[in-house]
């Protein structure tokens, strides 16, 4: 069946999101889903039809899928999608691999009867890639497949103990994630901003509309000893600006935990 657009939902569980958080980044994609102003931006469509599945990831072979390929084309079928996710139980596993949440999201759209217009991964998570491959690895991979990958990065700033958070994941995100035709990241700021910034992620990625990045800053290539340190305050009209973390940034801190044990 032809489709507007093709979407997969792939979710972040690994072990820096607790219970409070992955409950709180569910209820944010079930609230979503169901809100009427995505529904009339599916309905707006040419075909007015999208198909959507959701699955959460955390590290090395831990992909679990919660709700499968559903065709979404009234408010009733969309309500029935956040029903079923909102049922299901919530996972977690160790480590973060974004790479095989990838992999994993591009061979999805050939296990569908669907044939989107658009063919869209939208990866959501609190941290860099630290096992199971390089992300942009995976990454050119899907784009080679003419798959859009979007990109809802978690500014978590609350400490855990098996990692400090890392500084300008948002910038982590846009060089090593995202990519494709109208690639584009949205940033919630903490799991409690979550439902909005997915809300607003599901409309642009449904209308096919791609967002301006932040005005307030300029990436830097390149990277401080101090990392995420700013090299420059903002005066005036001057921007801030910020080091970009390398590709490999999760994988060196890995080995940095590995080293220490």
């Amino acid at each position: 069946m032809a489709v507007d657009l093709e979407l997969v939902l792939a979710v972040d569980v690994s072990g820096s999101v607790d219970e409070e958080e992955a409950a709180l980044q569910r209820q944010g994609y079930v609230a979503a889903i169901a809100d009427p102003e995505i529904i009339r931006a599916i309905r707006s469509g040419i075909l007015g039809r999208i198909a959507v599945t959701y699955f959460e990831w955390a590290g090395d072979g831990w992909q679990i899928p919660v709700v499968d390929w559903t065709l979404i084309d009234s408010a009733a079928a969309a309500r029935a999608f956040s029903k079923k996710l909102s049922h299901a139980s919530v996972g977690s596993g160790p480590w973060t691999s974004i790479s095989q949440a990838i992999d994993f999201s591009a061979a999805l759209f050939g296990t569908n009867n669907f044939d989107g217009t658009r063919r869209i991964i939208d990866v959501s998570g609190d941290g860099p890639n630290n096992t199971g491959g390089l992300v942009v690895a995976a990454r050119d991979a899907a784009v080679a497949r003419r798959i859009t990958i979007n990109g809802l990065p978690i500014i978590n700033d609350r400490f855990n103990i098996s990692r400090a958070p890392m500084p300008n994941l948002d910038l982590y995100y846009r060089k090593c994630v995202i990519g494709g035709p109208g690639a584009f990241i949205v940033v919630a700021h903490g799991f409690r901003s979550f439902a909005k910034a997915i809300r607003r992620k599901l409309i642009l990625e449904i209308a096919g509309i791609m967002p301006r990045a932040p005005p307030t800053e300029t990436p830097v290539p390149g990277y401080a000893q101090a990392v995420g340190q700013a090299v420059g305050q903002a005066v005036g009209n001057t921007p801030l600006q910020r080091w970009v973390p390398p590709c490999d940034e999760g994988e060196r801190r890995f080995r940095g935990i590995i080293d220490d044990e």
